[in-house]
């Protein structure tokens, strides 16, 4: 990762977050809310990936931990969101196993905005012109 003479960041954050932003208007078109969820919940990881290629020092660990883990020790400021998003990792997880009735639409369009929103913050602490999308859900 290396950062311009203007502070930006350069591939591979922008790349990841190019890649959650198509993330969420994939989960905008999923028929299912289980799929909504789960597509949106990919792309916030995509977001927290950007800011740890941004961030991040290798470290070596003796066990794997968890993206939403890293980004709360590298970007303290997002912690929150980190925690949020780990808290739905599971309701993820079966989601995308197919597991019937695991998500409302409402918890699948709530984390669509909230991914949105996420990227928003991320894009502007990384000193990136943020797109806001015209998300359509449901």
């Amino acid at each position: 990762m290396t950062i311009t003479a203007s502070g930006s960041p350069t591939l591979p954050a922008g790349t990841l977050l190019a890649l959650a932003r198509c993330g969420l208007l994939e989960a905008c078109s999923a028929t299912s809310p289980g799929e909504r969820y789960a597509t949106a919940h990919l792309s916030a990881l995509r977001v927290a990936a950007a800011v740890l290629a941004c961030r991040a020092r290798p470290v070596r660990r003796s066990r794997p931990t968890s993206a939403w883990v890293l980004l709360a020790d590298v970007a303290p400021e997002l912690g929150e969101w980190a925690a949020f998003f780990a808290a739905g990792a599971r309701k993820r997880a079966a989601a995308e196993a197919g597991l019937p009735s695991v998500v409302t639409a409402r918890e699948a369009d709530d984390l669509v905005r909230d991914t949105q929103a996420f990227l928003t913050m991320v894009e502007s602490s990384l000193g990136l012109p943020g797109q806001q999308l015209l998300l359509a859900s449901g």
